[in-house]
Formats: C-alpha cells, structure tokens, sequence
C-alpha cells in the first residue's frame, strides 16, 4: 500500500506539501447517484480550518475545494473518481527556511532527512504537514453523509488538554451530538474554558500542550469487521495513526478485575444488548452492535518557540533551534473532525465491502 493511499472498497489517496501550490485527494470507489450537500461539507471542514480563534495557528486558509471530477451536470456522484484541490494561500515559507538543515526535536524533519536526504520539502514541515488533513476532511465529511443514509452516526470532542478532562459521555446511549455547532467541541463548557485557558498559557510560555479526542458511533450494525489482523480496531487504527501526532489509541476502557471489566448481557426489544459497554463496541475484532467509542491520544505540537538542542546537518555539530512560524499551541481543538472524517472514511469503506 502507498503511503499517501488507504482504503479497499472505498480508496483514498491525498497529494501536496504544506507550502506547495495546493494540497488535495483522489476518492475511489464512492458510490455514484449520491447528491453533496456542500453546505455541511463546508461547515465541516471550517471547523478544521486555521487561522480562526486563539488556540490555533495564525495561518489563515480559506480551506474552498475545487471538485475537479467525480460529479454529472447535476451535481451528483457519478462512479468515476472524485478529484479534490485545495489551494495554499497564506504560506510564508521563509520561516522554515533553517530547517532544512536544523530538524526540529518532536518532528518528522530528520527521519524525512534519512529517508529522502536533500530533497525533501522542509518548507512547513511538506508531505509531514497536518496540512494535508484538509483533504482528509473532505473526504470524511462526503463519508459522514453516506453513512447516515445507512443509519450511522459518529461525533468527537476533546476529552482532555493537559491535566483538564472534560466529562464523558454516555458510552451505552450516548447522545449525539455532543456539543452546539459552532461551539468549542466539548461536553462541559466550565471544563472547556479552563482547556482554552491551559492553551493560552502554553502559548504564552512559547510551548505546547498535549491531549486526546473521544469519537463515538451509533447504528453501526454487529458483525463488521473480523478476527486477528481483519479487527475493526485495526483498520480504524490504521487511518488514526495516519494523523500528524497521534500517538495512542484505545478502544473502550479498562477495569482493574474482569468482574468490573465485563459488560454484562441482557435482552432488550428481542435483541442482546450490554448494560455497560467497557470493550468499546468492539469485541474479537467485530462489532458488537453497541455504540464504537475510542480514545486517540495526540503529542503537544514539536514547533515551539522556546529554545531547543539540535544539530546542524551540514556541520554535524550540535546547536540551538528557536522555531519561527506559524503553528497551533495545541492540535487538539482542530483534530477533532479530522478524527471524525478518518473513522467515517474506514466505516464506509468496510460497509461498502458488506462486511
């Protein structure tokens, strides 16, 4: 499988480099005689837009698609691939112009130099940027609107900044959504202003704040997936880490005895149901028909401004890197609909393959 591609039934591929013209995505295999609803889909990806609020980076980008192909006259899908572009307008490569030969400590930049060498794109950290979420969203949006014709819904929030936990959520019932559009995506506002609060104060020191996303599914019908290495946890997991900064991902919770652990059975409505849902949905690699719930868990950003130990690559001698640029004080906030749109993306893929 290539590196910028995933997927079977549903094959997506993203293009571009941070500083590049545009970035972009190939969507294979999406069913056609489908209408977009290109409102909600710019709604969606605004949220993940930068340059909008004060816990993210100052870089403004409209984030507008151009849909190249993939559509009829009418507007709709039509079964050839769906080609997406989204112009860079705000870049100010300058800034990185050092880092070419200074890797910053936290990020891809060294392990890039040792791959590609001389020739890779430094410029905003290139193919590595959280730049090409974007596209991502894009297609995770066009999924979340497919997957409620079939009767599945999924939404995320930031269930942690720094030591600050937002409340969680009903896992056996949850009620989606789970927070206002528009609204700073979490369940608790109280807890969420002390979020933003631990985000200024990082930004302020010139540092960085870590955190984790929780995503929830609904309606998602028992049996897909499969064992060993075909697990919906593995799939999904796959995509998640695919995201710049993930650096964890759980499915349920965990109880100290499998007494506490074990969600117990019981018939509701003719069907086997669970009074607790610990094992997330998900039970030797199946779906159980219980809501999905899982938690990713997302590094503090590596560009900061404070100083940091490195070395320079054409010396090979060790030295100080005061990062310039433009970057977000904590991913967090703007991850949560990029986590939304990876785990639409697998759904579909799997329940198109009738899994």
């Amino acid at each position: 499988m290539a590196d910028f591609s995933i997927g079977d039934k549903l094959r997506l591929t993203v293009f571009g480099q941070s500083h590049g013209p545009a970035v972009g995505c190939v969507i294979d295999g999406f069913p056609a005689g489908r209408t977009i609803d290109r409102d909600r889909l710019a709604a969606f990806m605004a949220r993940r837009a930068p340059g909008q609020n004060a816990w993210s980076t100052p870089r403004k980008e409209a984030d507008e698609p151009e849909i190249l192909s993939g559509l009829n006259e009418k507007g709709q899908t039509c079964g050839a691939p769906i080609a997406v572009l989204i112009r860079n307008t705000n870049t100010r490569s300058g800034d990185y112009a050092a880092l070419q030969a200074l890797p910053r400590p936290g990020h891809a930049d060294l392990a890039a130099w040792r791959k590609y060498g001389k020739a890779w794109d430094g410029r905003g950290g290139g193919a590595f940027s959280a730049r090409l979420t974007a596209p991502v969203c894009f297609a995770g949006a066009l999924c979340m609107q497919e997957l409620e014709r079939l009767g599945v819904s999924l939404a995320a929030h930031i269930a942690r900044v720094g030591g600050i936990l937002d409340a969680v959520p009903d896992t056996v019932q949850p009620a989606l959504p789970l927070y206002a559009p528009g609204a700073f995506p979490v369940i608790d506002e109280e807890k969420g202003e002390k979020m933003r609060q631990e985000i200024e104060k990082a930004r302020q020191a010139g540092d960085s704040v870590d955190g984790d996303v929780r995503c929830l599914v609904t309606g998602l019908r028992p049996g897909l997936g499969g064992p060993y290495f075909g697990g919906l946890e593995g799939k999904i997991s796959q995509a998640l880490f695919g995201i710049p900064a993930v650096k964890g991902v759980q499915f349920g919770d965990t109880r100290r005895y499998g007494s506490e652990n074990n969600d117990a059975y019981r018939v509701q409505n003719g069907s086997v149901v669970s009074s607790t849902n610990h094992c997330g949905g998900i039970l030797g690699g199946i779906s159980t028909g219980m809501p999905l719930h899982f938690l990713v868990s997302f590094k503090p950003t590596p560009s900061i401004a404070l100083p940091q130990q490195t070395v320079d690559l054409r010396t090979m001698k060790e030295g100080a890197l005061t990062v310039q640029g433009r970057h977000d004080p904590c991913v967090v906030p703007r991850a949560v609909p990029v986590v939304e749109a990876v785990t639409a993306l697998m759904l579909t893929d799997l329940m198109l393959q009738g899994e």
